[in-house]
């Protein structure tokens, strides 16, 4: 009771209604390099499709786990995914500040101007190198360029007649970025994703993301009614008028504050059609206190910022060559007449992948070591073998206690003589092995819809997506294995279908065999797990039936932490656990269990160490995994029940 000075009643509430939590056991886990996306930060997809919108569509050197992700997310909708990137060499795409930077680009065969017209040899590069807006210039005479798509020519909008023989044009292109490219973190409040680092003096866009594949954006912004007129037809028609001066900057005295931002992939590798509008901001403003009429942020870096998927803003364009006017871009807008002038096109340029190696690899993986905030369960890698990295995802799992790791073989022991013999020795070489990890024995020939291709890709994504599929249909004690669970999915032809003799020799490796059998289809033909000794952990659905009950049980303990160990907190714990085990037990998880929580296991000594014990004793529930049947003749006058049990 509260302490009172004066008689009177105190009221107060005690819950005794605690029971043992739902927890999840089906969340995947993969880590690898992609095209695109948040670098080093676990981002949560839960379908190919957002897959792709993140991560990018693959090519021949993201397809492995991009596929092994895929494959997962073909049985579950929840899995973390980690883009490894190399620090020194992965660099974020850039846009230039200033107006554009000579760049000379070689023309083979002859170049004919003929009015209008420049006819570019064979092997030009301007088709995917230069964009509507840019200038070229022939014997110092500047044009603006016109692309034609997937046309080997330039439209020149003024005309002039000349021939000349090969040689090399300079093109003042809009990359503009004369530095290397760079690969950017929190290095100011408008850059977040990557690494560290600043940006030059003259990027005005950085890609949202690193990567090559951001020199394929390009970003045009037009700054006032005037220049409205000339901007490109496909950017112009998509707003229904002309920039001018919003309602709020004209109520404070400010003008022409209003431009439209377009972001358009004008090398198609997002898309896959060059030139194609992917973001278009309207009215926005160049007043870094603009605001629209229901209070949020007008100012344009600040949209950008919060609703581009593909860009950040860097710093304002410098006043160019080309005419663009930016001074006071970024003022407040009280009695501010905000620069405009000519329309702003800059395309995005020095954006590098950079190759990944183990050891960033294993970097990426790390990230799942944070227990506490990342709730994993079944970890994934994309041929782990062949990174090194197959003992490092078992020791994470090993660590965290509450989780599985798959691998796959290497893509080459499953084509060398004797596959079996050979993926076998692989496993028992390994240099961790312990029940936290699971071995299945091949690859998959699967249809890449992307690149209208077939590939190889490793099946331990499908091992993991049984399991989740198991959770979902069953519970997570149950065997993912056989014809009731075990059906794989997106399968052409296996790399290895081994036979009894070779599953025989899998088996003994601790590999889980994948067969595909006639009429039958692809399935998963074992449930061990990569544990050295001969236990009931062996087994995937003992291991996981544990981490489940671990888990669960675990949470609910925590709220017998800072109260008394007297019987009263014992009573009350057995009293969470047991009706728990008993549901379980109920769902054919486990045999029989038993919880001691008393003053046998919680001593004096116990005590005075402000320790707390709960014993928890289970009989875990075992899968068949061989099945011998007798068929016994008998003579017509025998009584069965004198034979039978003697056999």
């Amino acid at each position: 009771m509260a302490f009172q000075v004066s008689p009177g009643i105190n009221v107060s509430e005690i819950d005794l209604t605690s029971s043992v939590p739902g927890v999840s056991v089906s969340t995947g886990a993969i880590a690898g390099a992609f095209k695109w996306g948040p670098a080093l930060e676990p981002t949560s997809v839960s379908s190919e499709t957002e897959l792709v919108s993140t991560f990018g569509a693959p090519d021949n050197d993201t397809a492995n786990v991009f596929f092994t992700a895929a494959s997962f997310l073909a049985y579950s909708n929840d899995l973390y995914v980690v883009r490894a990137v190399n620090a020194t060499t992965t660099k974020n795409a850039v846009a230039s500040a200033n107006s554009r930077v000579n760049t000379s680009v070689s023309v083979t065969g002859t170049a004919d101007i003929n009015g209008t017209t420049v006819v570019l040899g064979s092997g030009t590069a301007f088709d995917s190198e230069l964009v509507s807006g840019d200038f070229i210039t022939i014997n110092s005479n500047t044009r603006t360029v016109n692309v034609v798509t997937n046309a080997a020519h330039l439209t020149v909008t003024t005309a002039f007649s000349q021939t000349l023989s090969a040689q090399t044009f300079t093109a003042l292109r809009s990359v503009g970025q004369t530095t290397a490219g760079i690969l950017v973190e929190n290095s100011s409040e408008y850059f977040t994703g990557e690494y560290t680092g600043t940006a030059a003096a003259n990027v005005a866009f950085i890609a949202r993301y690193a990567g090559d594949k951001g020199n394929s954006l390009l970003v045009s912004i037009c700054p006032s009614s005037g220049a409205f007129t000339t901007w490109t037809a496909a950017y112009k028609n998509l707003f229904d008028s002309a920039p001018g001066t919003s309602d709020y900057a004209d109520g404070k005295g400010g003008s022409n504050d209003e431009m439209h931002i377009v972001v358009v992939d004008a090398g198609g590798l997002f898309t896959g059609t060059p030139g194609t509008v992917v973001e278009k901001f309207g009215y926005v403003s160049k007043g870094s206190d603009a605001r629209n009429d229901d209070g949020s942020t007008n100012y344009y870096k600040e949209v950008l910022f919060n609703k581009s998927k593909y860009i950040y803003w860097a710093n304002h364009p410098a006043n160019t060559a080309n005419g663009t006017n930016t001074s006071n871009w970024g003022s407040t807008v009280l009695n501010t007449t905000f620069g405009a002038g000519n329309n702003y096109t800059s395309r995005f340029g020095q954006g590098a992948d950079g190759s990944i190696s183990t050891g960033q690899l294993q970097t990426a993986y790390a990230l799942y070591n944070d227990k506490e905030n990342i709730d994993i369960s079944l970890v994934i890698s994309a041929d782990g073998h062949d990174k090194g990295i197959a003992g490092n995802l078992f020791d994470l799992a090993d660590s965290r206690k509450d989780c599985v790791a798959f691998i796959s073989p290497t893509f080459v022991d499953t084509f060398e003589t004797d596959p079996a013999v050979s993926i076998a020795g692989t496993a028992t070489a390994l240099s961790t092995r312990n029940s936290y990890g699971v071995h299945d024995s091949g690859w998959k020939y699967m249809y890449d819809k992307y690149n209208d291709k077939y590939r190889w890709v490793p099946l331990n994504g499908d091992i993991a997506g049984l399991c989740a599929r198991t959770d979902r249909d069953r519970d997570p004690w149950f065997s993912p294995a056989g014809f009731a669970r075990g059906a794989i999915r997106n399968v052409v032809k296996l790399a290895f279908n081994p036979n009894q003799t070779d599953r025989d020799t899998l088996y003994k490796a601790g590999v889980n065999p994948v067969v595909s059998l006639p009429g039958e289809g692809t399935l998963l033909f074992g449930d061990k797990t990569l544990s050295i000794k001969p236990s009931a952990f062996d087994r995937i659905n003992v291991r996981r039936l544990f981490i489940v009950l671990e888990k669960a049980i675990s949470r609910a303990a925590r709220a017998s932490l800072f109260e008394f160990n007297d019987e009263f907190t014992r009573a009350q714990f057995v009293s969470l656990v047991e009706p728990f085990l008993r549901t379980v037990q109920g769902r054919r998880g486990i045999y029989d269990f038993r919880v001691v929580c008393d003053e046998t296991n919680n001593t004096a000594d116990i005590i005075d160490r402000n320790e707390f014990v709960g014993d928890i004793y289970i009989k875990p529930a075992r899968s068949i995994n061989f099945v011998q049947l007798n068929f016994v003749a008998v003579r017509t006058g025998v009584e069965f029940q004198e034979i039978v049990g003697r056999f």
